[in-house]
């Protein structure tokens, strides 16, 4: 290809002397040929082992004509909604059509079908039959198990199911869909490709593989919800790939079979993934509308880790990228940083050495190793696990090294640390090193909540962590003469929070100065722990019942307690502290949250719109809780 990117159109594939490409891989993101892109490392990796690939990005699902572009291909149809769940991508936590979408050129909304994953593969049935298709990325990952779809309010059979695919690719995708590549240019059909780690697939229940671990069936999950969050737990305590076995559950006449994990990639093989020939950026087919704004939050931005053993119960990461941590070589991410000092528009910042979360460079404990993680236990949560291996000299001297480059001015860490993680650490070289080279005058940290029962559901520390943390945080800001500031996360409406519980957390934000100009509001995203407690109101793990948030005014006056500051907000937030009888919060006290309604106020103003949006920001490039990340401006005065 004369642009580099691999070919997007018939006349760039026969330019290559293919008339006939291995794998078509349809997306529903604009086509961007960069790491942070699934669809960029997966195509990447197939080209490198000698496969031919066509990209047919977001194709119009309304007609046949744009997936009949490259015709059939000589192995498989690859089929992915993109890096985020298609209905996170359309939709607010209010169930509210977005404007814009950051993966689509211009920011142009609707380019991708609701739930595009089933839409893209029943197309494909239609038009070439039993064409092998095998399904991946977040959307299909978070989906391959019955699961509760917030959108529709009901549970759904897994997407492998409704889709009609052959196979399902969870997970980090590398080591699965070369072995499958290799199956089937070997000739073996599609339906025998039955013990592929990573991937599942249906059968008849007469072949089931003995020793699996069953969940309740799909019709059993629908009929109980104490069926359904057995089949949660079972799904998560079965997700290691040292330990986890096979996982089934019969849908109707079919069995769905789990496999167990993908093992995690080496040092040298996430160093090969990222060495492959990226071009860094969107297809310049985009240029004329403006390009892909996904691109600009990871254009300068290195991922140094996958995984993530903090395994908060509100995110995907545990059940799509595994809680083993597994980075890349110093040689690695050194190499690329000397890269981006090379592109036209390197300003000389590289914008973050991260990934879900940026301080973690090795496996949690040596134990895990050898026997896997802990079921049902957290590293972090609610208290520091006593075999945590607590240590960021690697990551440090890693950081040290890349702000030592040759026309690298700064260097950030942006995607978020585990604020809880860092103060086990006796040495704090790095929380110095930290506050004085590398934020960029706000430090994401995600407390979430300072209620204890609400931050045990989320599986969360308890807030006195924070708080410490925050105050060494000023202190050494202080001390280096400088003026930086935390822009907490903080998250409303998740299972266990009452009204009791949502006050007391604006009383907190109150005591400290904070005012978060965004918040989040909890999004129910498929397959997560949390949206197993908002869908059953049981606790998985105890099958404990947990009061949950579900009418829109009781959330918005959770969300609209984190903003009591708003005078939009006043007349909500009187009217929920009355019924709450904490009428001590209303008046001109120092402690009040809202002043007293005077007799000229109207009672219909904004304050009484109890279906406000909660405001979701950009997507792709930072952490993730499925999905989108999401950013939360928070002014706080400068510690004296």
């Amino acid at each position: 290809m004369d642009n580099g990117f691999l070919p997007v159109t018939l006349a760039e594939l026969q330019a290559q002397g293919i008339s006939q490409p291995d794998f078509v891989y349809i997306t529903g993101d604009a086509y961007v040929d960069h790491p942070s892109f699934g669809v960029a490392i997966i195509s990447r990796v197939l080209q490198s082992r000698g496969y031919s690939v066509a990209i047919l990005p977001q194709p119009d699902w309304h007609s046949e004509e744009d997936f009949k572009r490259f015709g059939r291909p000589r192995l498989a149809f690859l089929v992915t909604a993109g890096n985020i769940d298609s209905m996170v991508a359309h939709y607010t936590a209010a169930k509210k059509k977005r404007s814009d979408d950051a993966y689509s050129a211009g920011r142009k909304a609707g380019k991708r079908p609701d739930r595009a994953v089933t839409v893209y593969c029943r197309m494909l049935r239609r038009i070439y039959g039993d064409v092998p298709i095998l399904i991946g990325g977040l959307e299909a990952s978070l989906r391959r198990f019955a699961h509760y779809d917030y959108w529709a309010d009901t549970v759904k059979p897994s997407v492998l199911v409704e889709s009609g695919a052959d196979i399902l690719m969870f997970g980090m995708g590398e080591h699965s869909i070369v072995e499958l590549a290799d199956r089937l240019r070997d000739g073996v059909p599609v339906c025998d490709i039955t013990d592929v780690r990573g991937t599942c697939y249906l059968t008849a229940p007469a072949n089931t593989p003995i020793g699996s671990a069953e969940c309740p069936s799909f019709a059993q999950v629908c009929e109980s919800k104490e069926a359904y969050a057995r089949a949660c737990r079972i799904q998560y305590d079965q997700q290691d790939e040292v330990y986890g076995k096979r996982v089934i559950q019969r849908h109707g006449d079919r069995m769905l079979v789990q496999n167990p994990p993908a093992l995690s990639l080496t040092t040298e093989e996430l160093d090969a993934v990222y060495a492959l020939p990226y071009m860094r950026t969107y297809h310049p087919m985009y240029e004329k509308e403006g390009g892909v704004p996904a691109i600009e939050e990871v254009r300068f931005s290195i991922t140094h880790n996958r995984g993530c053993f903090g395994f908060c119960n509100f995110c995907s990461i545990a059940l799509h990228q595994g809680r083993k941590i597994a980075t890349r070589s110093e040689a690695s991410v050194i190499s690329e940083a000397k890269l981006l000092t090379t592109l036209p528009d390197f300003k000389g910042y590289i914008h973050d050495v991260g990934g879900p979360t940026a301080n973690f460079r090795h496996v949690s404990c040596e134990k895990q190793l050898e026997h896997g993680l802990c079921k049902g236990r957290k590293c972090l949560a609610p208290t520091p696990c006593k075999n945590l291996r607590v240590d960021h000299t690697e990551y440090l001297n890693l950081l040290r090294k890349l702000r030592n480059l040759p026309k690298v001015k700064r260097v950030f860490v942006r995607s978020g640390i585990r604020y809880d993680y860092l103060m086990e650490d006796r040495d704090d070289s790095f929380f110095k090193e930290l506050v004085h080279y590398h934020v960029s005058g706000q430090l994401k940290v995600a407390p979430e909540h300072c209620s204890l029962t609400v931050l045990d559901a989320m599986g969360k520390p308890h807030i006195e962590v924070y708080k410490a943390f925050q105050k060494r945080f000023y202190g050494l800001t202080k001390s280096m003469n400088m003026e930086q500031y935390l822009v907490p996360y903080l998250m409303s409406s998740h299972p266990g929070s009452t009204m009791k519980d949502a006050i007391a957390l604006a009383c907190f934000l109150k005591e400290e100065g904070l005012r978060p100009e965004q918040v989040q509001d909890f999004y129910p995203t498929p397959g997560t722990i949390s949206t197993c407690m908002f869908y059953t109101g049981l606790n998985p793990y105890t099958l404990q019942p947990i009061y949950v948030p579900r009418t829109a005014k009781e959330k918005a006056e959770q969300r609209a307690m984190l903003q009591y500051f708003k005078p939009e907000n006043y007349a909500l937030i009187r009217a929920a502290l009355c019924k709450a009888n904490r009428r001590d919060l209303i008046g001109s006290g120092a402690h009040c949250l809202v002043p007293a309604e005077t007799s000229g106020q109207s009672k219909k103003g904004n304050g009484n719109r109890w279906n406000a949006e909660t405001t979701h920001a950009k997507g792709g490039g930072g952490r993730s809780r499925i999905n989108s990340a999401k950013t939360h401006k928070t002014r706080r005065k400068s510690p004296k």
